[in-house]
């Protein structure tokens, strides 16, 4: 079994491993995202990519691209690390960054079989879908988890510090 971190590459390593998998029949499934703070609802979304087909390649999203998308405080976790935890999952074979703000580019180098994103995705707003669909392959949108996301993890971490923070105080007063 590979560590995590070897499971790391590249767009063009992984590129070549799709191109001689595929010529092999196999099925590539292709995803991205941020994968900031890892929960149980990615585990679940990973784990139901796989079954979509034989290998799955993980596009995390850059700290550049992540900053840009969901603002200057995110990500939590830097990209390496990110990438790594995501690696570490049996459900993945393969993990590469991406700087850009979609993954087109790498979804149009890759010219995965299938195409996966959450249901919270109409599949007309899905990057990739159509390119994907012209050369034969397919878009699925999986179920997410309700209530599982980085954001709620984020809101009830602070919640809870700014309860301590205000029991601290209460308790230097005394």
């Amino acid at each position: 079994m590979l560590d995590a971190a070897e499971k790391i590459l590249d767009r063009n390593t992984i590129k070549a491993k799709v191109d001689s998998l595929r010529q092999s029949g196999k099925i590539v499934v292709f995803t991205n995202g941020c994968f900031d703070l890892l929960h149980v609802g990615h585990v679940r979304y990973l784990q139901e990519a796989r079954k979509q087909g034989d290998c799955l390649v993980v596009a995390v999203n850059s700290d550049s691209s992540v900053r840009q998308i969901k603002g200057p405080d995110r990500p939590i976790i830097p990209e390496e690390q990110r990438a790594e935890v995501v690696a570490a999952l049996a459900c993945v074979d393969w993990v590469t960054i991406f700087d850009e703000l979609d993954p087109l580019v790498l979804i149009k180098l890759l010219k995965p079989d299938v195409l996966v994103k959450g249901s919270d995705w109409p599949e007309e707003k899905i990057v990739g879908a159509s390119e994907v669909k012209e050369a034969g392959g397919k878009v699925s949108r999986i179920h997410l988890e309700v209530g599982v996301s980085t954001s709620d993890i984020l809101e009830k971490v602070g919640t809870a510090a700014r309860k301590k923070t205000k029991k601290d105080a209460k308790h230097s007063l005394h």
